[in-house]
């Protein structure tokens, strides 16, 4: 059974973090509503070929980027805030967040249509699991199985500790480098082969701004590497700099 309808799973747990000053601006840095998949969209496109060129997709995101100082100083660590639970809280918020632009395109992500977790031809990624020899498996049976690997950290009270002052794992920063670099392998896949989807459910913005904080939020405590953004290194690139 897929996860994905389930889209709120986590939503509960990140209660207990506390949210900076300015933390409840990023409605309006999201566009101002929850994720609609019959909103209309405002930007003309034009039709993709299933593999988006680079140039495409940084062009078609700048469509919707600006200098945002919300998602800027939302990233911050606040004075007197645990890193760890810092991580913890927005790694959860991540996860949620890919959960349901993934969960809008599912029906146009398939073993007949991305029989291979790849974003460009150059980069595909492979799933490993305990130690075994690493696989090519559908991107769908790929991406099920990530966000099945990251629930079970989630729900693992040593790990994600649900009590508040409980410690974290001596490993954990270790642990979100790297969720957060195979989270983004979601981002890179959907981004290069359905981006033309997401355009047409009227999502784009926030998927360009969904990316933006990610990527804002790994670059500020160095999460990612700038060789594990593969084909979107360059509108990477541009979300930073915006």
């Amino acid at each position: 059974m897929s996860i994905f309808p389930n889209l709120n799973t986590h939503t509960l747990r990140t209660q207990r973090f506390k949210q900076p000053a300015g933390y409840g601006d990023l409605a309006s840095a999201y566009g101002g509503a929850p994720l609609n998949p019959t909103s209309s969209t405002q930007y003309d496109y034009q039709a993709l070929n299933n593999v988006s060129s680079h140039r495409d997709i940084r062009n078609y995101a700048e469509q919707t980027l600006g200098s945002d100082n919300a998602l800027i100083q939302a990233v911050k660590l606040p004075q007197d805030e645990d890193l760890n639970e810092w991580y913890a809280v927005h790694c959860v918020d991540f996860y949620n967040q890919i959960n349901m632009l993934y969960g809008a395109i599912t029906e146009f992500c398939s073993p007949a249509t991305c029989p291979r977790m790849i974003a460009t031809e150059e980069y595909e990624y492979l799933w490993q699991e305990n130690g075994k020899k690493p696989v090519s498996l559908p991107a769908c049976e790929y991406i099920e199985n990530l966000m099945t690997w990251v629930q079970g950290f989630f729900d693992n009270d040593n790990i994600f500790p649900s009590k508040i002052g409980a410690p974290f794992p001596q490993q954990f920063p270790v642990l979100m480098k790297t969720i957060f670099k195979r989270i983004f392998r979601i981002y890179a896949h959907i981004y290069c082969h359905h981006f033309h989807e997401i355009t047409e459910l009227g999502l784009q913005s926030h998927l360009n701004t969904s990316l933006k904080h990610y990527v804002l939020f790994a670059n500020e405590f160095q999460l990612i590497q700038q060789k594990d953004y593969g084909p979107l290194e360059d509108l990477v690139e541009t979300m930073l700099k915006s």
